[in-house]
Order: structure tokens, then C-alpha cells, then sequence
């Protein structure tokens, strides 16, 4: 798998302005529309480019070339999975469809049988992060992605989890981000799963980060998260305690912002 340069900077056009917002328009400054109040300003372009997964689509797009008009409708012959139509994922998402084919393209120049394993997922992090390891972190998320448990994550799936990450509602990125800390998928987030998904950030991040981190800060990190967030003590935190807890609180949701950068 080849990465090659991943977009030199945000004035280069791929694919006519790709992923500006999902309205398919540069967002103004500050957030500010004619006639309205102050909203928080949509991910930019280039804020979405942080995001290594797109990094990774965005990259094999570059090296495909120019436009194929023949997937605009995200028709394929030759491959196990055929995604759903295009107008019924952008009903969906909050993509539009030049983005959509665009993420499809390089979706599919990457995984030509319509699938991605888990293994992509290991190659890609380790790629972005080689200072570290990043199998584990790489593992969990691919599990978050993997929504029918099969081994497997279909493109479908694939833009329907980046699209919460990237313009979801803070709702709805902390049911994804409580997902993933789930690691068994019952329905709780106990002390242990939050650890191992707070270590493999760490490991990921790698031991020569500046500032450097120390080897208790994860377990630092969810002892205070777990004491915030089980709210009657029982042991587990529930989605709904995750979530109030999360809303209210500016230093955990500051602290989430170390999972929106390794996505």
C-alpha cells in the first residue's frame, strides 16, 4: 500500500474542493452566517485532513488520477461487496455526493473487493504514527467500524462512522466514542475497557512524544474520567452517564479531543 504525499497543503484542489463542509462550501469565518447568531464553525477542509483515515482515501485518490465518471454512481462489476447507492448514502451521511465519490474511489483503489480487514486498519495507523505502536488502538477501532462483527467493514459502514466523527452532532460522536470504549459491547464501559482504550492511545502516540508521558498517565486519566462518570458507584458506567457526564464537564470533553486527533 502506497501513501505518497498526502496533500500539500489546503490551497491544493482534489476533486473540486474536496470535504469542505457538508453543504460543499467553504465555511465563513468564525462560523458566522448572514442574519443569524454565532454557530460553532463546521470542520473545515483542512481540519478534516487531520483525520487519518481520510488522509488515507484522500491519498490513494491523488495517485488514481483524474475523475471516473463510470463510479458516479458507485457501480461495480467486479467486487465481493457492492455498496448501496449513492443518493441513499448521502441521505444518510452528511456528505455530498461529489464527496462521497470521491471517498469511494479511494475507498475502492485501496480495497478493490469493496471490503477493508483489520489488517488495513493496523497498516494505516502504523503509517501515521511509526513513532509508535499502533495495533492495538488500530484493533479497537476497526471493531468500532465493524458493525456487523463479521471481520470485515463494508464502505457503507465506512462513511457512516466518519461522518459521525467528522460532522455528527457532539451527541452522537459521544454514543460513537462510548462504542468504541465498549469494548465487549454490552451496553457498559467498565474501568478496564476505558484503560485499555486510553493505553493504546498512548502506545500509538509513542514513548518520545514532547511532552513526554509518563507510563501512569493513562491509568491517572480514567480514574478521574471513571470517578465523574459512575455517577451510582455500581462499577460500569452506562451510555447515558457517559454522556451527561461528557456534556458537563469542559475538561473531559477538552480531554476527548485527544480521540478526535487519532481518528
Amino acid at each position: 500500500m502506497q501513501f505518497g504525499s498526502l496533500l500539500q497543503a489546503e490551497k491544493k484542489t482534489v476533486d473540486g474542493d474536496l470535504l469542505p463542509d457538508a453543504n460543499g462550501k467553504d465555511p465563513s469565518p468564525g462560523g458566522q452566517t448572514e442574519g443569524s447568531k454565532w454557530e460553532r464553525p463546521r470542520l473545515s477542509r483542512k481540519s478534516l485532513m487531520k483525520c487519518c483515515l481520510v488522509k488515507w482515501i484522500i491519498a490513494s485518490t491523488t495517485q488514481q488520477g483524474p475523475d471516473d465518471t463510470s463510479d458516479s454512481d458507485l457501480e461495480l462489476s467486479m467486487v465481493r461487496h457492492q455498496p448501496e447507492g449513492l443518493d441513499q448514502l448521502q441521505a444518510q451521511t452528511q456528505f455530498t455526493r461529489k464527496e462521497l465519490q470521491s471517498l469511494y474511489r479511494g475507498f475502492k483503489n485501496e480495497c478493490p473487493s469493496g471490503l477493508v480487514d483489520e489488517e488495513t486498519f493496523k497498516t494505516i495507523y502504523s503509517q501515521f504514527f511509526p513513532q509508535g505502536d499502533a495495533t492495538t488502538y488500530a484493533h479497537f477501532l476497526f471493531n468500532a467500524f465493524d458493525m456487523d462483527r463479521n471481520g470485515s467493514i463494508r464502505f457503507e459502514d465506512f462513511v457512516l462512522g466518519l461522518s459521525v466523527l467528522l460532522r455528527g452532532s457532539v451527541t452522537e460522536k459521544l454514543r460513537w466514542a462510548f462504542n468504541l470504549y465498549d469494548i465487549n459491547k454490552d451496553g457498559y464501559i467498565t474501568k478496564e475497557e476505558m484503560l485499555a482504550i486510553m493505553t493504546s492511545i498512548y502506545d500509538m502516540m509513542g514513548r518520545y512524544t514532547l511532552p513526554s508521558v509518563r507510563e501512569d498517565s493513562p491509568f491517572e486519566h480514567v480514574e478521574k474520567f471513571f470517578q465523574k462518570m459512575d455517577r451510582n458507584r455500581d462499577g460500569v458506567v452506562t451510555i447515558d452517564e457517559f454522556i451527561e457526564t461528557c456534556q458537563k464537564d469542559e475538561n473531559i470533553m477538552a480531554s476527548m479531543q485527544l480521540f478526535e486527533n487519532v481518528i
